[in-house]
Parts: C-alpha cells; sequence; structure tokens
C-alpha cells in the first residue's frame, strides 16, 4: 500500500448527536492542550503521559469547534501512526474527520508537488526513486565522472555517497563537515564528491526523477521561492498538528514555520527527553528552540504517567535531571505499589547471560507472558551471547533493530573460515571465502574448487594448486593463513586465537567492504569473545549450527494455544514508543553505553543519556539494569578489561535502585555419550540399496 495522506472529498455532515465533553475525557493538562484556542502551542509530553490522545482529541476540539476538517493537516512519521490517529478522532466526533489531511512528512510533500510542482519547474508526471535506485543513479554518476578511476585510494562507494547526500539535504550541514566529521579519509575527495551530487541532480532533473528527500527539499523550495505560489500552499490549512516534533530535522522545522507564517497555528508535541535520532537527521534543538522560533508559545507539560509504577518513575526522573539543557518535567502516577528497579552487578557476560534467562524463566514461571517482557541494549551485537543462551534453552525470542547475529554477512564470513578447517570439504563455505578475495570472482572460484575436488579435498590441496596471476596474491596469503591454522593447539581458548588469526586476513577486507566497518568489528570482537567460551572448534560450530537464533516462533516450547508468545530482544532506539511489564537493560557499562565513541562529545554523549532514559521508561513494573564487572575478548582491544559502571547512574541513581548480586547454583556437567559402534552411513547407504521404498 502506498503512503498516501488520508484526504477525502469535501462535503457537509450533520448531526443531531450532541456535542461529546472531551475535556470530561482527559486530565487537566490533556484537556488544557486539547482545547487549546490558537496560536502556537508545544506540547511536552512526558513517557507514557498519553501524547497520542492528547494530539487526537485536539483534533477532535477543532472540528467540534467548526474549524473544517479539511483546513486541519496532522503530520505523523508513519502512516501507521497517522492512520490510528484519525480513526481515533473519527469514534470521537464520527465522519466529519474523514476529510482531515493527514500522513506523513514525505507524503504530504508528495501530494503538494503533484499539484503544484509543475508552476516551479517539476512536472507532474515525475517518477519517485526509492533508495536502491537513487544509490544506482548516484553510482553511474561516479562512473560517467571517472572520478575514482584514476584515485589508487579507496574512493567511496554509492551507499555512502547516498548517505552523506541525504544528510546534507536534511540537515543543512555543509558537505566538507559532514565528511570530515563521519569519513575524515574521504576528506580529499570533496571536490570530486560534489561533481558527483551536481552530475546527479542534473540526471535527475533531465529524466524527471524525484529522490525521497527531493519530497521535502521542493515542498520548501515552493513555500520560499515564490510568495504566490508559496502563499497558496501555506493557505490551504488553518492549523497544523506534529507529532514527535523532537525527531524533526532542519528541513522540516523550516517547512513547518512556512506552512504557518500566515496564521501561526502550529501545534507540536514531542518529549525532548526523548530526542534519540540525530544519526538519521532529527535535530535536538527544534524542539528547545521551538519557543524562540515561534514567539508567544504556549507549553503545556504532560507528566501524569499512566505506564509505569513510581519507583521506576523516580529512577528515570533523577537520570534525566542531569541532562545539560531540557525542559523541566517530573513524572508521577496515580498506580500504587511496585518494586524498586534493580541494579544487578555480574562477574561478567556469561554470569549477565544467565542472570537475564533465569529471571525471564521465573517471571514467566509466575505468570508472566514472554511477549510482556523485552531485554534492550545500546548496540544490536551486544545480545549476541544472550541470544544463543536463548535457543539453548528453547526460549523463542524475536530481535529488533539489525540482523540477528549469526545472520550477518561477516559474521558467517568468519564461520566458514572455521568451517573449512573442521571440513575441508565445505565446498558451501569455500566458495563464500574465495568470493571475499581480490582477483577472485565467480569463475576463478568455482576453478579452485574443482581442483580441491580433484585432490579429495585434501587438507594441504589448496595451496598445490596454481591459481589465475590475477588471483596469486590472494591465493598465497589465504593458503599460509589455513596452514598456519592447522596447527593443533588444544589449550584454552583455542577457538578465540582462531578467529584472531583469521581476522588478520579478514578485518583488511571489511573494511574495503564496508565504509562503515566499526559496528562490525565490534561484532567479530564479540564472536571471538563467545568462541573463547568453547572447548573446541568443533564444540563450538555444533553448538551454533544445531539452532541458530533466526525467527524462533518455531523453536520455543510455549503454550499451544498462544504460539506468538515471544520474549522481545531489542536496541534501545528500535523500542522507543514501546512497553513491557518486565524490562532488562543489559550492558550498563562505560564504553558500552554511552558508547564509547561518544564520550568525547558532549553533544552525543547527552543523547546517550537520553537514549538510557527511553530504555527505562519501557517498563510498567519490573526494571533490571545489569553490568558486568569484567569482560572477556573485549571489544576494546583488549583480552580482557575490567569495566566502570556507567556514568549516567550516579549515586543518586543508585540510591532509588536495589542492588543485586545474583548467587548461581553449580552448573551440572554433562557426560559424554558412548561410542554407539554403529556406522551411520552404512545404515544410510543400505536404507535406500536395492530399489526399496526405504519406509519399512
Amino acid at each position: 500500500m502506498s503512503d498516501v495522506p488520508r484526504i477525502y472529498p469535501s462535503r457537509p455532515v450533520e448531526s443531531t448527536e450532541p456535542a461529546r465533553d472531551l475535556r470530561a475525557e482527559l486530565n487537566a493538562e490533556q484537556a488544557a492542550a486539547a482545547t487549546f484556542p490558537s496560536g502556537p502551542l508545544l506540547i511536552i509530553a512526558g513517557a507514557g503521559t498519553g501524547k497520542t490522545r492528547t494530539l487526537t482529541y485536539r483534533v477532535a476540539d477543532l472540528l467540534q469547534r467548526g474549524i473544517p476538517a479539511e483546513r486541519i493537516l496532522l503530520l505523523t512519521f508513519t502512516r501507521r501512526a497517522s492512520q490510528e490517529m484519525l480513526s481515533r478522532v473519527e469514534r470521537l466526533v464520527g465522519s466529519a474527520s474523514r476529510q482531515v489531511h493527514g500522513g506523513t512528512f514525505h507524503s504530504t510533500g508528495h501530494r503538494l508537488l503533484r499539484r503544484f510542482g509543475a508552476s516551479a519547474g517539476v512536472p507532474s508526471d515525475f517518477t519517485i526513486m526509492d533508495q536502491g535506485d537513487a544509490e544506482d543513479l548516484m553510482q553511474l554518476s561516479r562512473a560517467s565522472l571517472g572520478v575514482a578511476d584514476a584515485k589508487k585510494k579507496r574512493f567511496p562507494k554509492k551507499e555512502t555517497l547516498h548517505y552523506i547526500y541525504s544528510r546534507h539535504i536534511n540537515t543543512e550541514i555543509p558537505i566538507e563537515e559532514i565528511i570530515g566529521a563521519e569519513y575524515p579519509p574521504f576528506l580529499e575527495y570533496v571536490e570530486a564528491i560534489t561533481r558527483i551530487y551536481a552530475d546527479y541532480t542534473e540526471r535527475k532533473a533531465t529524466r524527471n526523477l524525484v529522490d525521497y528527500d527531493d519530497l521535502l527539499l521542493f515542498w520548501l523550495a515552493m513555500l520560499e521561492g515564490s510568495d504566490s505560489l508559496g502563499s497558496r500552499i501555506a493557505g490551504l490549512y488553518d492549523h497544523v498538528l506534529v507529532d514527535e516534533y523532537q525527531d524533526t530535522n532542519t528541513l522540516q522545522a523550516r517547512i513547518l514555520s512556512a506552512m504557518c507564517r500566515g496564521h501561526g497555528n502550529l501545534s507540536v508535541v514531542g518529549d525532548d527527553a526523548q530526542s534519540i535520532y540525530a544519526f538519521r537527521g532529527a535535530s535536538f534543538r527544534n524542539i528547545l528552540d521551538f519557543p524562540r522560533s515561534f514567539p508567544d508559545t504556549t507549553i503545556v507539560t504532560l507528566e501524569e504517567n499512566y505506564r509505569s509504577v513510581q519507583p521506576i518513575l523516580d529512577v528515570s526522573n533523577t537520570l534525566i535531571s542531569r541532562a545539560a539543557e531540557r525542559y523541566t518535567k517530573n513524572l508521577w502516577t496515580k498506580r500504587e505499589g511496585g518494586e524498586k528497579p534493580w541494579l544487578v552487578s555480574v562477574q561478567d557476560e556469561p554470569q549477565q547471560t544467565r542472570f537475564v534467562v533465569e529471571r525471564i524463566l521465573e517471571l514467566h514461571e509466575q505468570g508472566m507472558p514472554l511477549r510482556e517482557m523485552s531485554v534492550l541494549f545500546r548496540a544490536g551485537y551486544m545480545s549476541a551471547d544472550l541470544e544463543i543462551e536463548l535457543t539453548n534453552r528453547k526460549i523463542p525470542f524475536d530481535k529488533w533493530g539489525g540482523l540477528k547475529f549469526l545472520e550477518a554477512a561477516h559474521v558467517k564470513d568468519i564461520l566458514a573460515f572455521l568451517r573449512v578447517l573442521e571440513n575441508p570439504r565445505d565446498e558451501v563455505s569455500w566458495y563464500r571465502i574465495l568470493m571475499l578475495l581480490p582477483g577472485i570472482g565467480d569463475s576463478t572460484a568455482r576453478g579452485l574448487m574443482e581442483g580441491l575436488q580433484e585432490q579429495a579435498w585434501h587438507p594441504d590441496a589448496f595451496q598445490r594448486i596454481v591459481p589465475p596471476a590475477r588471483a596469486r596474491e590472494a591465493h598465497t596469503a589465504l593458503g599460509t593463513l589455513l596452514h598456519r591454522l592447522r596447527t593443533t593447539d588444544d589449550t584454552p581458548g583455542a577457538v578465540a586465537r582462531e578467529i584472531s588469526r583469521i581476522r588478520t586476513l579478514y578485518d583488511d577486507i571489511l573494511k574495503e567492504k564496508y565504509d562503515h566497518p566499526d559496528s562490525r568489528l565490534s561484532d567479530l570482537e564479540q564472536l571471538q569473545g563467545i568462541a573463547g567460551g568453547y572447548p573446541s572448534r568443533g564444540a563450538f560450530l555444533s553448538a551454533i549450527a544445531l539452532e541458530p537464533p533466526q525467527s524462533t516462533q518455531d523453536l520455543g516450547s510455549g503454550a499451544e494455544d498462544d504460539e506468538t508468545d515471544t520474549l522481545v530482544l531489542s536496541t534501545v532506539h528500535s523500542a522507543k514508543g514501546k512497553e513491557w511489564d518486565a524490562v532488562f537493560l543489559i550492558w550498563a557499562v562505560d564504553g558500552y553505553f554511552p558508547m564509547s565513541r561518544s564520550i568525547g562529545n558532549e553533544e552525543e554523549l547527552e543523547e546517550e543519556r537520553r537514549l538510557m532514559y527511553v530504555a527505562m521508561t519501557r517498563a510498567r513494573n519490573h526494571l533490571a539494569v545489569t553490568y558486568p564487572l569484567h569482560s572477556y575478548g573485549s571489544r576494546r582491544g583488549a583480552d580482557y578489561s575490567i569495566d566502570q559502571l556507567s556514568r549516567f547512574l550516579d549515586r543518586e541513581v543508585r540510591g532509588q535502585m536495589e542492588r543485586v548480586v545474583p548467587q548461581f547454583d553449580a552448573l551440572p556437567d554433562t557426560p559424554a555419550e558412548p561410542s554407539a559402534g554403529v556406522d551411520l552411513r552404512a545404515v544410510m547407504r543400505g536404507r535406500f540399496r536395492g530399489g526399496g521404498t526405504g519406509g519399512r
């Protein structure tokens, strides 16, 4: 279904029903916001305070006051949010709400560009490119200008070029500044990159193509470029309402200012404490500076929380009170009772995993569905050990935010090296490895594997094969690595050391393949740490191959009448807007939360604090924050480190939490199975001999 605004033909609606008393259905602050008369309105809605309800009732109140529905514009960040709000409005005031214009910023920009674009040089039959199309067109510009061919150093790939371009458009940050901050090795190519963008823009124009960012850029250009056209567009609406205002970017803020220049009736709802999307271009300053951008703003603060028990709110309030800049609010609830959030110290990651799993099982035994529990973390790779243990325990889970750990291509690449060492006949893993190497394409890889087969997949066969000249260097490097790895090492940590050796070759490949390799390198360090806990390569590969973490509804042993009862694992970013009865926040350690790369940047550090606030306020009844005292195979480059509790959990925050140190029973040793003395291959061969059905 296309992302289009909800628009219906204007028609008079008559009703004999008495007007609904909307104020009576809201608390005092919600009612003040919903029935605000006119002018700029900023609704600061703390977590769980009913912001959607308030914005919905504001639309309903405008309709009851006689504002024509087609003169109201409701902007949201997802089509689903818009549809949900307008459906609620219809339940409140009836079918008159169907004429309200609602949709995302991009869908509204699209509609206006179709209607008015021809007057500004964009024929209405333009084609919209998705991100993949835009990246491919960027690649055509890159290739046609030949800017990368003459360079010995690596030039940005099309995905990176598109990212820089899009970030520049949405934030108005100069291209050179974006490259300097995020891709400093490419600073010498600023002029060439700018030429690519000029060619890309020209190609779009000559082909009447529009990319996703153009929908906003052209909307603003129509508003600001011509007094007559801008006035026609801005004059379409008497009231503009915006959800999640803290997530708007600079371009969107300018659009809103231009749309409301005639009447000033802009109502926005948001929470500065939940501004966590700077990496997508969102500007924290938009909500902070709203009263300055729109003089005579009225601010209404929503503080009554309908989600969490008071002890969770007390910790969250204290945490966010340390923010350098914020709107003051103190969340409270009428809900009674509730235990203090737990602050759980464990020795290391395996103990953290064990605590989380056993506490989840305990709550589940007490009657809490798995779907009402979640485990949150700062970055996707931090759940790797937990995913494996949940799979081993047959606890079904879904993961939100990024690929699941063992599905990530770079993790699968490393496992392929280990698998050919364990089984030289594993041609699938051979093909994966060979296709990574420079100078080796599909036909060369297949030829090399034919050579391996001719030598019966002997462990030393690869070194004996003579490769094509263009692949000789890569062949030598891989052969040397495999020869070194075949040396028997039965000492503890051997598998982790094997991965470390593999990475002497693979890390350079990864850095060449991806322009933003840091998170992927962190994944590999995490894999290395997990592998260190297994006694052998075979044991490690078997453990993760039997039931690798994936969509796990079919792996659990939950009740048959509720097959969708799955635990949620999620990055905090992906959890925003959700809530659960019980929340576990893991890795509350400096360098993990906040992330190490943010520690030297005050703005990024403040966003990390807000991110932890978002995590804590997802919990209704139970919140547990865990931190390991030690790390092994640390992503910081050391084999071992002593971790420091997150700087956000200061003395006063900790004072409102229950300190918990779990005591674990010893895990029983699993005896080895006795040798069966059976040739399983012979059994299977005999099963299908003689043309029988094999069914007896």
